[in-house]
């Protein structure tokens, strides 16, 4: 009967230590944190129970052999945890957490080009989420089943800078009523022409693991189960060329000691449909995947090394040359990879930058960029004045190069999160704001702001004059403002009148005599100024 009771106290032991493994799913390896924890613990279980076992035959419980044993040998696993925390530490490793990233200084004019405003990601986040859960209103079909996630990840997909997301189950009775056929779509948006679209994958072929799922098709715990060693970093959710979703899963490497100097040192690709994974060494990590390294890792890696560069006490006394970085991040499209744009600053908190810095998020590729000039949310504080009236609130900036000029560039979004106007606001001069109801009004008025102030005169075009008899006018809506297309007898030029800035073209008729500067164009020519004829 004993001998009974010894096997299911056993059976019970493992099938306890087994269930909590399967919902806690810690990596089998000494470097992770929670893999230490789940040991100690179950040495702690152990110990307890065969305590109460020699209890139970009269023996006190803490003198009991078993249990100075048990305690001993989770007090000595306690030691060599706290050990290998403060070895691993920057306290004793400052110089190490400084290399971990090695930064080159960029030139900006030639590493960031002049941009095209066909082009400029428009989209952040929330006006991603906004977007996607307004098409998903649309979804009769999935909108009762179906919910939209959070995730939103910026990738570039086929040259052009996009989000996606997948779908999640609104509730564990739908997963439980489709999780047969998976997740039938996911939601890709346009960040340059905000065109949101719900990718449905064939019939059969929907996404079966993911986060959202439970049991062994939980992405964490399908990987979990095949990299039983593997420490893994945040997963993104991405889409390849031929728009087949993956999860893409950075693999952690710990550089300094047991728990210390985090960086990436291999990805598993994880095809969301069929489950089926491929593990990369990060040399030969495919190029259309654009995020290995975090946002949030590659700041912390930054800002190590900013902090720590004359060592760690200093980064605590002194503080002699410590940089870190600013409160907000961005990203930018560029050679075809996502690069995290962020601020850097003195430690001394004032509101300006030294300049800023890109980290490549496929290759840990960073570059430093020396622009002093104003921290980002001194910008958007900025920005904000020039339409405190209407209580518009700006998004984080987006670095762009115009004229060759650093620039911050933010949408200013109304109380509903709408997108009401555009503002840029110069890096190095942040008084110089220009905003505008459409991204081409606002560079013009960025543009010849600059010109104004003799910051540059790159890209300002020349006005020149014109006089003549009005053969046809024509009224227009362009992008929700009123115009007039004017063409004058003898003339070939289509010019372009915006009403907003010069109401006085509504009194002019065909035939009647008209002058006015206009700035040359392909197609149309912009009116600067108008005169009576």
């Amino acid at each position: 009967m004993r001998r009974k009771t010894k096997i299911l106290a056993a059976l019970g032991l493992l099938l306890a230590a087994g269930i909590y493994y399967y919902v806690t799913i810690p990596a089998i390896n000494l470097h992770s944190s929670g893999f230490w924890l789940f040991v100690i613990s179950l040495v702690v279980v152990v110990t307890l129970l065969l305590s109460a076992r020699s209890a139970q035959k009269g023996a006190v419980f803490q003198k009991s052999r078993s249990f100075k044993i048990g305690m001993f040998s989770a007090a000595v696993l306690v030691v060599i945890f706290v050990i290998g925390s403060v070895l691993s530490s920057p306290i004793i490793n400052a110089v190490k957490y400084h290399k971990l990233l090695n930064v080159q200084n960029g030139d900006f004019a030639e590493d960031i080009k002049e941009v095209d405003f066909n082009e400029i990601p428009l989209l952040d986040k929330s006006s991603a989420s906004l977007l996607g859960n307004r098409k998903m209103g649309s979804l009769v079909d999935m909108v009762s089943q179906f919910e939209v996630s959070e995730l939103y990840t910026q990738i570039n997909y086929q040259g052009k800078p996009v989000r996606v997301t997948p779908l999640v189950y609104a509730s564990p009775i739908k997963w439980l009523t489709n999780m047969s056929d998976g997740i039938p779509a996911y939601i890709r948006i346009d960040m340059t022409t905000q065109d949101t679209e719900c990718v449905r994958l064939p019939e059969g072929s929907g996404i079966k693991y993911s986060q959202a799922e439970y049991f062994n098709r939980n992405i964490y715990r399908h990987l979990r189960f095949r990299y039983p060693t593997y420490i893994f970093d945040e997963l993104s959710f991405e889409i390849d060329e031929e728009g087949t979703p993956y999860w893409i899963c950075p693999v952690k490497k710990f550089n300094i000691g047991l728990f210390g100097g985090q960086t990436i040192g291999k990805v598993v690709l994880c095809n969301a449909v069929t489950g089926e994974t491929e593990c990369y060494e990060m040399e030969d990590c495919p190029q259309w995947v654009d995020s290995v390294y975090s946002a949030n890792l590659l700041i912390e890696l930054y800002d190590y090394y900013g902090l720590y560069m004359n060592g760690f006490f200093n980064s605590l006394l002194s503080q002699k040359g410590c940089l870190r970085t600013t409160d907000g991040y961005n990203y930018l499209a560029m050679d075809d990879d996502v690069w995290v744009y962020t601020g850097v600053t003195s430690v001394s908190g004032d509101q300006s930058n030294v300049g800023f810095v890109l980290m490549n998020q496929r290759t840990m590729e960073a570059r430093y960029y020396a622009c002093p000039g104003a921290e980002e949310y001194s910008a958007m504080h900025s920005a904000q004045g020039q339409v405190q009236h209407l209580g518009y609130v700006s998004t984080f900036p987006l670095l762009l190069n115009v004229s060759g000029e650093p620039t911050y560039f933010m949408a200013l979004k109304d109380d509903a999160g709408l997108v009401k106007m555009y503002a840029m606001v110069n890096i190095k001069k942040y008084q110089n704001v220009a905003i505008g109801n459409t991204v081409a009004e606002c560079e013009e008025a960025y543009v010849d702001l600059l010109k104004t102030n003799g910051i540059t005169t790159a890209g300002v075009k020349e006005s020149k004059m014109v006089k003549g008899v009005i053969e046809t006018v024509a009224p227009v809506v362009l992008e929700g403002n009123s115009h007039y297309y004017v063409v004058l007898e003898k003339r070939k030029q289509i010019f372009d009148v915006d009403v907003s800035l010069f109401p006085e073209i509504v009194r002019f008729k065909e035939g009647g005599s008209i002058s006015f500067m206009y700035e040359e164009g392909e197609e149309l020519q912009k009116v600067t100024k108008v005169n009576k004829g």
